[in-house]
C-alpha cells in the first residue's frame, strides 16, 4: 500500500512519533489517518507502561506565579539530563505547575488523578504518559509546593 507523504508528515507533527512508527501505523490502518493516530497513541501508552519502573534521577524544578497571588514549585523527574532539556519535558513541567496552581491538589496521587485543566477528557496522569511515549523515558512528579497569599 502506498502511504501518503502528506499524512505521514501530519501524523509525525501531531504525535511527534518517529517516521517509521508513523509509517507502520498508517500501513496497519490501511491509510486511515484517524485510525493511525489512535494506533500511535495506544502504542505510545504501551511503551510508557514498560518504562514505569525505571529510576528517575534527573529532571528540573518548574516555577509558576499567578498574578502575584499564587506560587507553585514542581519537581519533575526523568531518567536523563538530555530529556530534561527537551521542550516536551519543559512544557509538561509548566503544564503541571499550572494544574497545581489552579486545582490545589493535596499530593501527587491526587494531582495525577485530576482532570487536566486544558482538556477534561484527559487526566494529568494520561498527559504524563503521553510525554513518556514521546520522549521515551520514565517521568515522575517527585513533589510540588503551592503557596497562596493569605492561606
Amino acid at each position: 500500500m502506498k502511504i501518503s507523504l502528506e499524512f505521514l508528515k501530519k501524523l509525525r507533527e501531531e504525535t511527534r512519533a518517529g517516521v517509521s512508527d508513523c509509517r507502520q501505523a498508517l500501513e496497519d490502518a490501511n491509510g486511515d489517518y484517524g485510525k493511525a493516530k489512535k494506533l500511535i497513541m495506544e502504542r505510545g501508552l504501551e511503551k510508557a507502561a514498560k518504562k514505569g519502573g525505571r529510576e528517575t534521577s534527573q529532571g528540573l524544578i518548574e516555577s509558576y506565579v499567578h498574578a502575584g497571588r499564587v506560587g507553585v514549585l514542581v519537581e519533575l523527574r526523568c531518567e536523563t539530563d538530555f530529556v530534561a532539556r527537551t521542550d516536551d519535558f519543559k512544557t509538561l513541567a509548566h503544564e503541571i505547575a499550572l494544574q497545581v496552581a489552579s486545582m490545589n491538589p493535596r499530593n501527587a496521587k491526587e494531582l495525577l488523578a485530576s482532570p487536566y485543566i486544558r482538556d477534561a477528557s484527559l487526566t494529568v496522569e494520561a498527559l504524563v504518559k503521553q510525554t513518556v511515549a514521546k520522549v521515551g523515558e520514565n517521568i515522575t512528579v517527585a513533589g510540588f509546593t503551592r503557596i497562596a497569599l493569605g492561606e
